[in-house]
């Protein structure tokens, strides 16, 4: 399968740098503008189109299809990340009303999240399972995936078994990842709780 991951483009929340996992914005017209020049490279050839449920992603997908005139799959596995009770916060917000959360770090543990959040190993686990029905949908395939920048990442680690950039590494709004030739790799979650870092 050859898979392009799209992340949908900007909301008022990625203008403020606020948390937005499971909140569900539309775009601001800086956004449409993004998926408009995006248009421009996604490939012609695509044999699916599948959309993150969230509305700035179908609003992303939209307007890439227009000129694509694809059915439209929406898989709820490929949502963003929800952080609890850190949606809708800076950074600043969250370590002041949260401190004690704050202090573990705990947007980045393996098996720990935000209170009433999820953590990294349950999206994970989400998203993997979305690839491996992707790859039994569309074997020897290519689609396009309009989702988020936490489930980019968490593509992107996943392709290279390997989560020791996983902090580095970010999709920008409206960008595009080409994965050619992608294959589900084995989940062992011993090895990649292993690689991630935690600062």
């Amino acid at each position: 399968m050859h898979l392009y991951v799209v992340r949908h483009g900007e909301t008022w929340a990625n203008a403020e740098q606020r948390y937005l996992g499971s909140l569900d914005p539309g775009l601001t017209e800086p956004g449409r503008r993004q998926a408009v020049a995006l248009g421009e490279y996604v490939p012609k050839n695509l044999d699916a189109l599948v959309v993150s449920p969230r509305i700035r992603a179908t609003e992303t997908a939209s307007i890439l299809n227009e000129g694509l005139k694809l059915p439209v799959e929406i898989m709820a596995c490929f949502r963003e990340r929800d952080v609890g009770v850190f949606e809708g916060l800076t950074r600043a917000d969250a370590r002041e009303q949260y401190p004690q959360l704050w202090s573990q770090n705990i947007t980045r543990r393996w098996d720990a999240g935000p209170t009433g959040g999820e953590s990294i190993s349950d999206v994970v686990t989400r998203v993997r399972d979305g690839l491996v029905e992707l790859e039994s949908k569309y074997p020897s395939k290519t689609v396009l995936l309009v989702a988020h920048g936490f489930v980019a990442k968490v593509i992107r680690a996943l392709a290279k078994g390997d989560f020791s950039d996983f902090y580095d590494w970010q999709l920008s709004n409206g960008n595009m990842l080409v994965l050619k030739s992608f294959e589900i790799p084995t989940l062992d979650t011993d090895i990649l709780r292993g690689t991630l870092p935690l600062v």
